[in-house]
C-alpha cells in the first residue's frame, strides 16, 4: 500500500490507502472495521467489506450509501465517520 492518510474523531479512526488496484478507506471503532473500496481508475461501484481484505458485502454507486453501510457495520452514526480528504471524491 502507498499514500496512506488518516484521521480520528470520537473514537472512530479512518485510514485511506491506495494499492496497485484499489483505493480504500477503512474505518475502525470498538474493535470492528468497515472498508469502502473502489478501483484506482475511480469509475467502478464502491464495495463495502468488513475490513480491507474481507469479503465483499454489498456494492453501491454513491459514496454516501457506502458510508451509511460502513457506519451501520460499526454501530456509529454516518455523520461521525472521519472521512479523509483523499477519499472524499470516491463514488460515481
Amino acid at each position: 500500500m502507498s499514500d496512506t492518510t488518516g484521521g480520528e474523531a470520537d473514537g472512530i479512526s479512518a485510514r485511506y490507502a491506495e494499492t496497485d488496484g484499489e483505493r480504500r478507506v477503512t474505518f475502525s471503532a470498538g474493535g470492528r472495521e468497515a472498508t469502502v473500496a473502489q478501483n484506482v481508475d475511480g469509475y467502478a461501484m464502491l464495495k463495502v467489506r468488513p475490513g480491507p481484505t474481507g469479503d465483499e458485502l454489498e456494492r453501491y454507486y454513491g459514496f454516501d450509501m457506502a458510508l451509511d453501510h460502513a457506519a451501520e457495520l460499526l454501530g456509529v452514526a454516518v455523520a461521525d465517520l472521519p472521512v479523509p480528504e483523499d477519499a472524499a471524491d470516491m463514488g460515481m
